[in-house]
């Protein structure tokens, strides 16, 4: 039988992050969530141009899915998900501020469900401003620029270039 020490122990190699990474990224951040509120914006009125045409064709029928519009914060959640978990990790705004999102500890990128939860905190903490301020104030005081939605998720926002 082989010795182990109890309890288990598990030894997470770290990615070495340099501190350059995440020079700015704070600012960075703010225009990048700019330029996505600009994008998720286009696929509402997308969106709302084709229930207006579906209810010209049925007759005003269709019309009654506009009221299934302020569903479309699942849009975020889901366009979060998709863009950060996928190849790119990063959101449209953030490609075009150069920023990625990786796993600290591994340095990878990160998975679609800690992006979705990552944006479900979002949400939940800019619906309050308080919640929203103590997140970015921890990010301010911080040297890697993380915020609270960061830590609890295990994500880190970094220079692409």
């Amino acid at each position: 039988m082989v010795n182990r020490p109890y309890p288990p122990t598990i030894d997470y190699n770290t990615y070495p992050v340099d501190a350059r990474m995440t020079e700015g990224v704070i600012a960075r951040r703010f225009w990048a969530y700019l330029i996505d509120l600009l994008v998720i914006a286009l696929w509402v009125v997308l969106i709302s141009i084709g229930i207006f045409f579906l209810g010209l064709i049925t007759l005003g029928l269709g019309w009654g899915l506009f009221f299934a519009l302020p569903l479309t914060a699942l849009i975020f959640i889901v366009y979060n998900a998709v863009t950060i978990g996928g190849s790119s990790q990063a959101t449209v705004g953030m490609r075009t501020m150069g920023l990625r999102v990786i796993d600290p500890s591994t340095g990878r990128g990160a998975s679609m469900l800690s992006a979705a939860v990552h944006a479900l905190f979002f949400y939940v903490a800019i619906s309050t401003f308080l919640l929203w301020a103590c997140d970015v104030l921890v990010g301010f005081f911080r040297n890697d620029g993380r915020f609270i939605r960061d830590l609890l998720t295990g994500m880190m926002v970094v220079r692409a270039d």
